[in-house]
């Protein structure tokens, strides 16, 4: 059965490179194999589903020096640490910072493939989250200003009647407007759009600065 899904392995053991890109790309992984940090900053490209299967402890940069990097880049890919002899501040550390799992050197198969299938899974998930966010967005700068404010009534509750009163329009109008936010918005309840308003952050939108 092939996983989409792609690796990025940092670690300066060869040997554990070697060995662990064979079995995940026989597992059908696409798998990008790094002697070092540097390297993989150097080189690299961001893609998704992914994840990074990161050795804590190297020469050049730390686990954690990596991760603080990416953390500034904006590049979300979910890091699994791997190590042989971490100090428990260093776990603390890198899974405050968002690390998905940290393993164990010798660490047991079934429990590294575990930890690389629930976190390309969960960069999927977090994938698709940016896409809706991006559509919904698109949808929200589609609408007039006044529809605009009419979505965010609508967002609070508000019936027709007293947005009318708000806005200083009658409800027929007001009607009109709901129609065309929920449509623009491709929402087919008004509980579908606060959840994409709400989900989206679409409140602290730059057009309603």
């Amino acid at each position: 059965m092939t996983k989409v899904g792609h690796i990025y392995l940092i670690d300066d053991d060869e040997s554990m490179r070697i060995s662990l890109s064979r079995m995940l790309r026989e597992l059908g992984y696409l798998v990008e194999d790094y002697a070092s940090a540097t390297l993989f900053l150097e080189k690299s490209v961001p893609v998704s589903p992914a994840v990074i299967l990161l050795d804590m402890q190297m020469p050049d940069m730390t686990g954690l020096d990596l991760q603080e990097r990416l953390l500034k880049f904006g590049r979300k890919t979910p890091i699994i640490f791997v190590s042989g002899q971490s100090h428990p501040h260093q776990i603390v550390q890198g899974l405050k910072k968002g690390a998905v799992d940290f393993l164990f050197k010798p660490f047991n198969l079934e429990e590294l493939l575990k930890a690389v299938a629930d976190a390309v899974d969960f960069d999927s998930r977090q994938l698709k989250r940016v896409s809706l966010d991006v559509e919904a967005k698109k949808d929200y700068e589609s609408l007039t200003p006044r529809e605009r404010e009419v979505c965010g009534w609508l967002v609070k509750g508000l019936l027709n009647k007293d947005i009318a009163v708000k806005l200083g329009t009658t409800d027929a109008t007001i009607k009109v407007h709901k129609a065309r936010v929920m449509d623009k918005m491709h929402a087919d309840s008004v509980q579908v759009l606060v959840k994409k308003y709400l989900e989206s952050n679409l409140e602290n939108h730059p057009l309603n600065n």
